[in-house]
């Protein structure tokens, strides 16, 4: 008995278009800057001492580097004090923020979403990939949401063969 079955690929010819957030991953090295080793006996920061400090820093160690600069001692910090660390980074480093590794990713990512040519997911339905090897923080979720709720017909989250609806224009 000779049964031929036509297998078809349902997800492939759903029209769905697939999102993955890790494509906007950056690939540079990331290093978190901590002002504590800057601070006299770990409780305040001297100003002609850090000014020493910035003025004869090799800051090309951080060509093409991601850098979060925190503070995890407690003490207060003039402001700044991180400003004059940003304006010698930056120069070198790919990018400069103030906060943790979380903020760091964060912004990371709105940086790199914010160049997605939105008008091509116009009219739409898209699944935004929700399993990832790479940790994609929350907020990059959160942003192309944002940025692809005026757009798209619908969005949804997983994977094309179990999604979770988020989002459904009424036409």
């Amino acid at each position: 008995m000779d049964i031929q079955e036509n297998i078809v690929n349902k997800v492939a010819s759903s029209g769905l278009i697939t999102l993955n957030l890790e494509d906007y991953y950056d690939q540079g090295e990331r290093v978190v800057y901590d002002l504590k080793e800057n601070l006299f006996q770990g409780l305040i920061l001297r100003e002609k001492d850090f000014r020493e400090f910035i003025k004869l820093h090799d800051w090309t160690a951080y060509t093409g580097k991601n850098v979060a600069i925190i503070c995890s001692a407690d003490a207060i910090v003039p402001t700044w004090a991180y400003m004059l660390l940003a304006n010698k980074m930056k120069p070198y480093a790919n990018e400069v923020v103030f906060g943790g590794q979380e903020v760091l990713e964060a912004v990371l990512f709105t940086k790199a979403l914010a160049k997605i040519d939105i008008s091509e997911y116009k009219d739409e339905r898209v699944v935004i990939k929700g399993c990832a090897d790479i940790e994609v923080p929350v907020s990059a979720y959160v942003e192309i949401t944002a940025l692809l709720t005026p757009v798209a017909k619908s969005i949804m989250y997983g994977e094309p063969c179990s999604t979770v609806p988020i989002y459904k224009r009424k036409d």
